[in-house]
């Protein structure tokens, strides 16, 4: 394995193994199709169905149900994904595998004239989410097992891939797919065309990783010998499979069934017990199983391991409520900012807007241009077929962007996007990112508990300038105008608050427990965001409901007593988590 570490490092892009630079562009190229499809489906779902670019027309519920079930079930095939990657298929071919299954999910999407394309595209989409997301960050990690004073600054560089992607992919999937002149098909489609270049240029230059990521065999396996201490000390018994499975079971029909059951007249759950709807009896069922088996497995560990795996659930609880809050981007913000937020833009205020829209785009798109020619110009004699694909993925971003541009300076007047203001996340992350970083490896770097209330304040604060701007909206109304610096200012806290919770949350679950109970400690980790992803398109579900009882303010204040209440809760519990986590930082 030396050997085959070294060869990595013996060739550099930038300082780091050329490897880092192709999955950092399959990584962008991935992130481009799933948040270019993530800010189109709601949008696409609730327009209405006359129009210069129609949609389905339907019910904000039944759209929201369908993306928190999608979202949430593409935090939870990860976790199945990664164990076949690691018995079965190797992680180079479950990159291609999902590439190629999200590729399809993207064209599949594309076809408008029958839901089910819809539903079979989405199926694909996860399944394949499920083989590619964990296996790509497990090469990255083998590359860098013996360079580890290194792997801090190869982690920050592919962070800056998946929000490169993320940034490119909302805005000019979003910019296609609500244009008239194009249209949602175009939009889908375009997602899928980069996951397919994506998919190709990796596997036409996936040799430059060596033996990394090849299909296990036996022989390789039986070396990984636990350390006597770390032993396997409280396997699971036949009781907790059996509750496992019965759990995951429930979960998995209840999140499918939730979309299924608003949208056709078909529910699994059509039964009520004490007064409850079938629907909540079963998860509330599941989750309480859930919880059982927690506190049983957390007990027989011995003293020290059980306070720190307490710290890790405690931390996965505010977890779930931070994504519950922060995905209403995809959702609910998405629904206020198509038609509740004035973004008709003229004279002086239109000029404004497109010399920001082309600094923000031309700028990133530039650097990253320059790093694909760093990449091209060390690779291109032996991985040519790669580098013609990727460099012909950028001529195709480039020629997009030149027309989105240049169609936005002839306009008279400049309508924005709804789905622009989504790109404002990933913008906020890669100007603000190498700030917190600074701060957290300084000496002023708070305690855990510190970075999750501080992150669940700044969430809750981003929520309640929402609420405030839309305080003069009136009771059940379906559109208004209200100014764009109150979204602009909501993701610019929301940012700063994914950024104290979100990178660290898996650093502390790596620290607090054993190797060999990483795995298991980040699918229940994956699990709460899943769940709170699926809690969020529930929830963003009811903005009609609220809206039309109370108002919008109302809505949004929801999301901002919640966050800021866990967020202090968790600040004063510092003490005891300190004596939970046994000294970890």
């Amino acid at each position: 394995m030396s050997q085959q570490s070294n060869d990595l490092f013996s060739s550099k892009v930038l300082g780091h193994p050329e490897g880092l630079f192709v999955l950092f562009f399959t990584e962008m190229w991935e992130r481009f199709s799933y948040y270019g499809m993530r800010a189109l489906l709601v949008l696409f779902l609730t327009s209405s169905v006359l129009g210069s670019n129609p949609g389905w027309g339907w019910p904000r519920e039944s759209a929201l149900a369908i993306y928190g079930s999608y979202t949430s079930m593409a935090y939870l095939t990860p976790i199945l994904g990664g164990y076949i990657a690691d018995r079965i298929i190797g992680y180079r071919w479950a990159v291609v595998l999902g590439a190629f299954l999200m590729t399809l999910g993207h064209l599949s999407m594309a076809i408008e004239i029958d839901p089910i394309f819809m539903y079979v595209g989405l199926c694909f989409l996860v399944v394949g989410n499920g083989f590619f997301k964990p296996n790509m960050t497990s090469i990255l990690s083998k590359m860098y097992k013996e360079h580890p004073q290194k792997k801090d600054g190869a982690y920050t560089i592919f962070y800056m891939g998946v929000n490169s992607g993320a940034f490119l992919g909302m805005l000019l999937c979003g910019y296609i797919g609500e244009s008239p002149d194009w249209g949602w098909s175009y939009g889908f489609g375009l997602a899928g065309i980069f996951m397919f270049i994506g998919m190709l240029q990796f596997y036409f230059t996936q040799n430059i990783f060596g033996n990394i990521g090849l299909k296990p065999v036996e022989d390789e396996i039986s070396k990984e010998v636990e350390h006597p201490d770390e032993a396997t000390k409280n396997p699971f018994s036949a009781f907790d499979l059996v509750m496992i499975g019965i759990i995951s079971v429930v979960g998995l029909v209840w999140v499918i069934n939730d979309p299924v059951s608003k949208i056709t007249s078909f529910d699994v759950f059509n039964f009520s017990v004490g007064g409850l709807s079938g629907s909540n009896f079963a998860i509330a069922t599941a989750l309480t199983l859930f919880l059982l088996v927690i506190v049983k497995r957390i007990s027989q560990y011995t003293p020290i391991l059980r306070n720190k795996m307490i710290a890790v659930v405690i931390l996965a609880f505010i977890t779930i409520f931070f994504w519950a809050s922060f995905e209403q981007a995809g959702g609910s913000m998405t629904i206020f900012a198509r038609d509740y937020t004035a973004r008709v833009l003229e004279g002086n205020y239109k000029v404004l807007f497109n010399i920001v829209n082309t600094l923000i785009t031309v700028v990133p798109l530039s650097i990253i241009t320059y790093v694909l020619y760093k990449l091209m110009k060390q690779t291109f004699g032996r991985f040519a077929v790669g580098n013609i694909i990727l460099a012909s993925g950028f001529v195709i971003i480039w020629a997009i962007v030149i027309y989105m541009l240049r169609s936005q300076y002839n306009d008279v007047k400049a309508e924005v996007p709804a789905t622009w203001f989504m790109v404002l996340n990933s913008l906020f992350i890669i100007t603000l990112a190498p700030l917190f970083s600074k701060v957290w490896e300084s000496k002023f770097n708070p305690p855990a508990t510190i970075k999750n209330g501080l992150g669940m304040i700044l969430l809750g604060i981003g929520f309640a300038t929402l609420a405030y701007g839309a305080s003069g909206i009136p009771q059940g109304a379906r559109d208004a105008s209200v100014s764009m610096l109150w979204l602009v200012a909501a993701y610019f806290f929301h940012t700063s608050g994914e950024l104290c919770i979100s990178p660290v949350g898996l650093s502390y679950v790596s620290k607090l427990v054993p190797g060999r109970m990483i795995a298991i400690m980040f699918g229940i980790w994956y699990l709460a965001i899943a769940i709170g992803n699926k809690i969020a398109g529930t929830m963003g579900g009811k903005i009609d409901e609220i809206t039309a009882e109370y108002s919008m303010s109302t809505f949004f204040l929801i999301f901002t007593l919640i966050p800021i209440g866990l967020g202090v809760l968790i600040m004063l519990l510092t003490p005891l988590m300190k004596k939970l986590m046994h000294n970890v930082h």
